[in-house]
């Protein structure tokens, strides 16, 4: 099968060094394109469920391929793993709406856990040399108000929605394979990310609404005061993370944060600047267990795996503004 292929048949196609789940998402995306420019080949799993075609454009023009699927199927997952025994699968692929955690936890369940197991199950039988799974930061430990934060990876798991606990249990599972089978898993516990190609329609991050809503001359909402925090990273500083953990052998979970606490009303001022656009939100009432404060300590990856958050969030949302014009 020629470079490029977009095809469910993939047995024939030669072997490649890299599997990107959810290669077709925000980050996956970024990440395929990093794996590229260092030459690397990359097939993307992905069902398009949430992820674009569009995103991949270019990475398909330059050889990635393709395979239309999802991590909930085993046959699929095994029949991919199996014909090409990737060298590193990096997992992004994820049920990552909170809103549909809380309504369907069985789906979300079967999403974030299921499709995990799949993954770590075929990878074992096929002898994959490195997992590095996308998990989450906030959403694992929970609310940080009255906590010493930035929360480091030995503070207590308090999710507050079955999405965070369903990347909880994943995580388990990696550290499982690990003991059982000396499977070299890694997770990645990102802060809220943002950057280009971030859906600013549904439940995306409050970077791409905001941007959207101000370029598009309408109200951003904000919810509650606007004074609850979270820790921005960039999505290129993520990639620089997953491609580092993946060149690894460091096992276990990393916080991939600046640490750095910024309030919703003091991002959208940013946004503001960057979209060139006045910052007059409405203010709507606050939206039921959402987390207050947060921030994670990047310290471990930055001893254990020598990366830390290099892009200063002013710069980040200008870059992502920017994109958001050119869209």
């Amino acid at each position: 099968m020629p470079p490029g292929c977009v095809s469910a048949q993939w047995v024939d196609c030669p072997t490649v060094p890299a599997l990107v789940t959810g290669g077709a998402g925000f980050i996956g995306s970024h990440l395929v394109d990093a794996l590229l420019d260092r030459g690397d080949e990359v097939v993307v799993l992905d069902d398009l469920s949430t992820g674009r075609r569009e995103n991949l454009t270019s990475a398909l023009e330059r050889g990635a391929e393709l395979v239309e699927g999802s991590v909930t199927d085993p046959a699929a997952v095994s029949e991919l793993v199996e014909g090409r025994r990737p060298a590193t699968i990096f997992h992004l692929a994820a049920q990552i709406d909170v809103r549909v955690s809380v309504s369907d936890p069985v789906f979300d369940l079967g999403v974030n856990v299921g499709g995990t197991i799949n993954l770590l199950e075929t990878a074992r039988t096929a002898e994959v040399g490195r997992f590095v799974l996308a998990s989450t930061g906030g959403a694992i430990y929970g609310e940080g108000s009255g906590r010493d934060l930035p929360l480091d990876e030995t503070a207590e798991c308090r999710p507050d929605a079955p999405y965070g606990q369903s990347k909880h249990a994943a995580e388990g599972y990696l550290s499982l394979y690990e003991r059982l089978y000396r499977l070299s898993t890694v997770a990645l516990r990102l802060g809220n990310v943002y950057g280009p190609r971030q859906d600013p329609l549904g439940e995306a991050g409050v970077v791409a609404i905001f941007c959207g809503a101000l370029l598009e001359g309408r109200t951003p909402k904000v919810f509650g005061d606007g004074e609850q925090t979270r820790d921005y990273v960039d999505v290129a500083d993520i990639v620089d993370a997953m491609l580092t953990a993946g060149a690894s052998g460091v096992r276990g979970n990393f916080n991939v944060g600046t640490g750095i606490e910024t309030s919703v009303l003091d991002l959208g001022r940013m946004i503001s600047e960057a979209c060139d656009r006045p910052f007059e939100p409405e203010m709507a009432p606050p939206r039921p267990g959402e987390v207050q404060r947060i921030a994670i300590d990047g310290s471990r990856a930055s001893e254990e795996l020598g990366w830390t958050a290099r892009t200063q969030l002013a710069d980040g949302l200008a870059r992502t503004a920017e994109s958001f014009r050119d869209d």
